[in-house]
């Protein structure tokens, strides 16, 4: 790579988030709606197309904890609930994403949601969340940190935790190729390997080990640094039988050219050595580095966005299906030309907003949560039929992820006069740390939800008999939830302190009357029924799920 490129590059990934605005406002300044409108035009043709009728649009209340848990990681707070709720004002929820957006909580989910996109599948690894929290934090562009991952010898060589991404799979050639390439492409290559893929004609092995030749040469250091060697060739053989070598090839087609340099055998020799003993040595220094970088060509080819579109795509499409519960293109993975865009115009916009406001993710997030489409309902009239998921009619009720649900339970069993409302303390970021650190242990005991989740047995048997949830959770002590109400003397208010603190709404008629039945038929036992009856509140489908 040229001099000039280099600086380009760097340019790109290290100076666009500072070029932008700090806060959500200034982002949206021109029309803070616009992307909504946008989206709720788009999914209202489909309506009318096909003839449906979409789901209302959830109350306050729902509508609270949806945001709240999308943006903040969590279920809000009682108190935080009471004070949106008690809000009268034009504008509460406008005002409600902009607040989570710029608080601390939404630094600490976009983490989590990063790792479980990029590593949690494989590893726990601490520098690479305090890398992460880092950049969340100071609200890094997505290009930025796709820079920072792919080349993080370049961009952040002083870092342990950038480096997570390559170096869990630097032995592994093929999940170097295939996660790149799904991950932050939208792009699952690995039927290419062997032969044609046999269903899309838009990947070849050519494709496959084009891409790979960029992280051929890719290697780690004893002392844990990526680097790149020299030199390195990958060659593969046809279904016919013939052996060809690759060409460096991006996932569109499009070849890159390795120049030819020439090198003494006394230069090789020096160079070689110093790699092997950088291989070798946690005490040797870097290896040198390569003028020809094989993945920094390809980190330059996907931002540049007269090449390639597929990173601005990709993101668009997975934070909507994040959001959405559904990717517009479905599933996330595959991007090509057999399985359009079931809105091909709106993940076009989608993607230019994101483009537009140089990837930072925030304007984006923000228009789809305060869309429409974002706060309909997961339920239609009993008599209605449901209609296909790909037109977004209907709200998809989505499991929570291990630190949302760890989170959400540790806010649900305190007491509520113990929680902050909206007006955090001086110390919040302090305070969410260590809630995060306490959620820890539960969180990764639960798994990671994918399609078509259903709760496992080993969740099930660690919420029905683990002496740490009882401790956790259900304890009768005056800082739970569970003796906050046996404080309550009132029956009804029992029953509605309940519901709320753990569901954020009132209990429905049918609902008071057999707990209230409930309870009555155990008062001799009156402490271990409240706790049974939290119990119930906490492990429900209801509380499970986003929805």
């Amino acid at each position: 790579m040229t001099f000039q490129m280099t600086q380009w590059l760097g340019l790109v990934c290290v100076l666009t988030c500072f070029t932008k605005c700090v806060c959500v406002s200034e982002c949206v300044a021109d029309d803070k709606l616009a992307l909504s409108v946008s989206i709720d035009q788009n999914l209202q043709q489909t309506f009318e197309n096909v003839g449906v009728t979409p789901a209302p649009l959830v109350g306050d209340s729902e509508f609270a904890r949806r945001v709240t848990l999308d943006l903040a990681g969590r279920i809000p707070t009682p108190r935080e609930l009471k004070e949106f709720l008690a809000d009268t004002e034009i504008g509460k929820r406008e005002r409600l994403v902009d607040e989570l957006m710029v608080s601390e909580d939404y630094a600490f989910h976009a983490r989590n949601e990063l790792d479980i996109q990029l590593l949690a599948r494989l590893q726990w690894n601490n520098d690479w969340r305090a890398y992460l929290l880092q950049a969340t934090r100071e609200h890094r562009t997505w290009n930025r940190v796709f820079c920072e991952i792919l080349l993080p010898e370049k961009m952040r060589p002083e870092d342990k935790g950038a480096v997570a991404f390559l170096k869990q799979r630097a032995n592994d050639l093929d999940a170097m190729t295939n996660d790149t390439s799904t991950l932050f492409f939208g792009v699952n290559i690995a039927c290419a390997k062997c032969h044609d893929h046999p269903l899309v004609a838009d990947w070849h092995q050519d494709h496959y080990f084009g891409f790979a030749k960029f992280f051929k040469r890719t290697f780690a250091t004893r002392s844990g640094l990526m680097a790149e060697r020299f030199d390195g060739d990958l060659k593969f053989t046809t279904t016919a039988g013939e052996e060809k070598r690759a060409a460096f090839m991006f996932l569109n087609g499009e070849s890159i050219v390795e120049p030819e340099l020439s090198r003494s055998a006394e230069e090789w020799t020096e160079i070689r050595a110093k790699i092997k003993q950088a291989e070798s040595n946690d005490k040797a220094d870097p290896p040198p580095t390569p003028s020809f970088s094989p993945r920094e060509q390809m980190v330059s080819f996907a931002l540049d966005s007269s090449k390639s579109n597929l990173l601005a795509r990709n993101a668009a499409n997975r934070i909507w299906a994040r959001l959405m519960g559904r990717g517009l293109i479905h599933p996330v993975d595959q991007m090509h030309s057999e399985n359009p865009a079931s809105h091909p115009e709106l993940l076009n916009d989608l993607a230019n907003e994101l483009a537009d406001h140089d990837y930072d993710t925030r304007p984006l997030i923000r228009g789809i949560v305060l869309s429409d489409a974002y706060a309909r309902g997961s339920l239609l009239p009993d008599s209605a039929q449901l209609p296909s998921p790909e037109w977004f009619a209907v709200r998809a009720a989505r499991p929570l992820t291990p630190f949302q649900y760890a989170l959400s339970l540790w806010i649900a069993s305190k007491n509520p006069d113990s929680l902050p409302g909206r007006e955090k303390p001086a110390d919040w970021p302090k305070i969410r740390e260590q809630w995060e650190q306490r959620a820890e242990q539960f969180a990764r005991r639960f798994e990671i939800p994918e399609e078509h989740f259903q709760v496992s047995v080993e969740e099930a048997l660690l919420l029905s008999n683990s002496p740490q949830v009882e401790g956790e959770f259900l304890r009768n002590q005056s800082d739970t939830l569970v003796g906050y109400l046996q404080s309550v003397g009132d029956e009804q208010e029992i029953i509605n302190a309940g519901f709320f603190n753990v569901l954020g709404r009132a209990p429905k008629e049918d609902e008071r009357a057999v707990v209230r039945l409930y309870l009555g038929g155990r008062l001799d036992r009156r402490d271990q029924a409240v706790q049974q009856w939290v119990w119930a509140l906490l492990t429900s489908a209801e509380f499970r799920f986003n929805h």
